[in-house]
């Protein structure tokens, strides 16, 4: 079921969240490649990145789509209610129903996570769809998060405090601090993938900087090692923080997708 709302269309995915998303550059999916985008945590579709890749889908006439996840900017639910379970499951209910064609996933923080879990699961449950996945960029991919960069560093009175209260107002530089809930911890375990790696065959650009604080540069080469296959690249962006949103990162970003997505065409640069 969808519906659309001041320019915002709105479609109930599984479990009946009414997930907000927008549609960019052309209408048309079988003819050029285009975009999917997957945000990061407690982000939106409105952000910088976002906009930027809707605007180079705009100015080359390339279909995009960008969605918040349920308890994210303009979809239903609670953010204390989401986990990696769900809003995977939502991503991979927006691109197998909501698009067609061939698109490159571009994945920013946990959405670098769930761009890979979402190539993990299609390629298992929709070959098909797994099969229109032409190539990923992924910005400070946190893939693992709830236990690299989470449960393992969290000291014992955060993990006290999990367990006694069921979650923890993590501070953030970027606003209201973050609730971190046990839930999400305890189902992020089923969706780890660094140690057992993933094999892709499409091309992969990883853009990671050096200053983030909030996913350190030595796990984007975790990230990279995990990733088997013969087009992967790790580019690290001097100076560069975890939003990658200078007018010099955005630029990078818009070149990093249009290059892969002429791959994809068959034109060569």
């Amino acid at each position: 079921m969808s519906r659309t709302m001041i320019g915002i269309n709105f479609e109930t995915a599984p479990g009946g969240a009414l997930i907000a998303y927008r549609e960019d550059g052309s209408g048309d999916d079988s003819a050029r490649c285009g975009f999917f985008w997957l945000g990061g945590f407690k982000s939106d579709m409105e952000g910088s990145k976002a906009e930027a890749l809707a605007g180079l889908a705009r100015e080359t006439r390339r279909p995009a789509l960008r969605f918040d996840y349920s308890g994210h900017g303009a979809s239903g639910g609670l953010f204390v209610d989401g986990t990696i379970s769900g809003w995977l499951e939502q991503a991979c209910h927006m691109f197998t129903r909501k698009t067609s064609g061939r698109r490159i996933v571009v994945g920013s923080s946990m959405g670098g996570w769930l761009a890979l879990l979402l190539c993990r699961d299609l390629r298992r449950r929709e070959p098909a769809a797994f099969r229109r996945i032409a190539g990923l960029v992924l910005l400070a991919p946190a893939a693992d998060m709830t236990a690299d960069l989470m449960w393992d560093v969290f000291p014992d009175a955060v993990r006290r405090e999990l367990a006694d209260k069921g979650v923890f107002m993590r501070p953030s530089e970027y606003g209201e601090p973050y609730a971190i809930t046990s839930r999400l911890i305890a189902d992020g375990k089923a969706h780890l993938l660094l140690k057992e790696g993933i094999d892709l065959d499409c091309p992969v650009r990883i853009l990671q900087g050096d200053r983030d604080p909030d996913v350190p540069p030595a796990h984007a080469a975790k990230v990279f090692g995990a990733i088997r296959g013969s087009d992967v690249t790790l580019t690290l962006v001097k100076n560069g923080d975890h939003r990658l949103s200078t007018p010099g990162n955005l630029a990078l970003l818009r070149e990093s997708v249009l290059r892969l997505a002429e791959r994809a065409d068959g034109i060569t640069v």
